[in-house]
């Protein structure tokens, strides 16, 4: 069972995802595909980054000082208020170089521009960290720990896809980008379930 996707998806339910819809200004299908395919990508990003020992100190420090998980307790009132300054910031961090192509590759699968993609991914970036801050709060995880779940979260969305991991996928892709559109097709099925379920 993945801890963070599920408590994500318990957060995101029709009425967060209309918002996230008339605030991106897109049809809320594809904000629906977009999202289902982006949370599992931004959580395999995060256990990438905290492999090393170094990576996963700074992000148990970054959670330690800004993520608490209070902001799951207020989606509604911070989707509605549409800010992305922390969530660029984010994903600047867990993404880096990277972003450019998680963006192509959930617009594709997605159908959203990528000025759009983008202004998702910044509101859905400090929702995963403010879950993963929950969690490492209600469990008083320290660094080791946060790699440990991290990687354990990976290898649920691996399980989930069919072995496919999503943020390799987009990185190794070929020049035809057929790899890419099938693991974000499959990204974009692997909440599909949990995010229709909650009204």
């Amino acid at each position: 069972m993945s801890a963070l996707l599920d408590m994500l998806a318990n957060q995101l339910g029709d009425t967060q995802i209309q918002q996230l819809s008339r605030t991106v200004g897109a049809d809320e299908g594809q904000v629906r595909t977009a999202v289902a395919g982006a949370l599992p990508l931004l959580v395999s990003a995060l256990a990438d980054n905290a492999r090393e020992p170094k990576g996963a100190e700074a992000l148990a420090g970054a959670l330690e000082r800004d993520h608490d998980g209070g902001l799951l307790d207020q989606v509604s009132d911070f989707l509605g208020q549409g800010k992305t300054d922390d969530g660029f910031g984010i994903l600047g961090h867990v993404l880096g170089n990277r972003r450019s192509a998680a963006e192509q590759g959930i617009g594709r699968a997605s159908g959203l521009d990528g000025a759009k993609v983008a202004q998702l991914l910044a509101l859905l970036a400090p929702l995963v960290m403010g879950a993963l801050g929950r969690v490492k709060q209600e469990r008083g995880m320290g660094a080791g720990a946060l790699s440990d779940l991290l990687g354990q979260e990976r290898e649920q969305v691996r399980s989930r896809t069919g072995g496919q991991d999503l943020l390799s996928s987009l990185l190794d892709r070929d020049d035809d980008g057929s790899v890419m559109d099938d693991a974000l097709e499959m990204g974009a099925g692997l909440l599909s379930g949990f995010l229709k379920k909650r009204r």
